[in-house]
């Protein structure tokens, strides 16, 4: 019973002063979450569908004829901008200026662009395909970049930002970030074929 009481005094020592990774970050004023993941993801997911229901409320009083696609990618583009402020974001408590400068540009140039994407799907402006392109190509960027800087850190500079389990890594890191890849793709072929 005596070696419990220094063993939880060494294991509370060594504790990361944060969950996230790398685990050896210094992150500066963190405060730990008072949320469950569950409570956490529930608001997350409830705000996100209020956000597309407005969207689609508003979409067919203004374009009650648009199609089921062109919907589709419209709510596409308004998700963006709900999960693009919030995506990865935690990265930037550790200050790396080149992912700063990227997701400043996000908040700030790639939200508003996704939402006048919408705006001009919704009302058939003749500049939606070019600019559909432009915001498209970005989001297909921004992954890249996304996995290039994470996967040079991890093995160049061994700094790990993700779990090292095998299932955060595919279905969080991998699975959940190739959407990014696979319908910006989709929506620059929209754009090719039209």
């Amino acid at each position: 019973m005596a070696d419990i009481l220094p063993n939880m005094t060494k294991l509370a020592q060594e504790a990361p002063p944060h969950p996230f990774y790398p685990l050896e970050a210094n992150i500066v004023g963190y405060l730990a979450n008072e949320w469950s993941v569950p409570k956490l993801l529930g608001v997350f997911f409830a705000g996100c569908a209020v956000e597309l229901a407005i969207t689609l409320l508003i979409v067919n009083r203004f374009n009650p004829t648009l199609r089921n696609g062109d919907k589709a990618a419209l709510l596409w583009f308004v998700v963006c901008e709900y999960f693009g402020l919030d995506q990865e974001f935690w990265r930037l408590l550790t200050s790396f200026p080149k992912l700063v400068l990227y997701m400043s540009s996000l908040k700030i140039f790639w939200g508003p662009l996704s939402y006048t994407v919408a705006i001009m799907i919704t009302t058939q402006h003749p500049l939606r395909y070019p600019l559909q392109a432009l915001v498209s190509l970005g989001q297909i960027y921004g992954d890249v970049l996304y996995y290039a800087t994470s996967l040079f850190d991890h093995y160049f500079n061994n700094t790990t930002y993700f779990r090292p389990e095998a299932y955060y890594f595919w279905t969080y890191y991998f699975f959940l970030n190739f959407i990014w890849i696979v319908i910006p793709g989709s929506e620059c072929s929209d754009c090719w074929c039209s």
